[in-house]
């Protein structure tokens, strides 16, 4: 089953979550619900961008590096870019 790599973003704050997910609109719809505990009375959140991986297995891997990189620099680009770009790929 493929999986997607999510940045969303709190209309409230203006902060950003990473995730992942096998469909990243009904994802939104948990965050927006306050069904996840990581968003949950931290406002409205809106899908800046999703992007398609073969697996979840691959997906919840450049989920977790994106994490570490703790950049919102990084992710302003990858959303004005469209893509995630990485050096090593995965």
């Amino acid at each position: 089953m493929k999986g997607f790599v999510y940045i969303i973003q709190s209309i409230k704050s203006g902060l950003f979550y990473i995730g992942s997910s096998e469909n990243p609109v009904k994802r939104l719809e948990q965050h927006n619900s306050g069904l996840v505990v990581a968003t949950k009375n931290k406002g409205h959140w809106e899908l800046r961008f999703f992007q398609e991986y073969d697996n979840m297995t691959v997906a919840r891997k450049i989920e977790y590096k994106l994490k570490k990189l703790k950049r919102r620099d990084i992710l302003e680009k990858i959303i004005e870019d469209k893509i995630i770009k990485l050096k090593d790929g995965v």
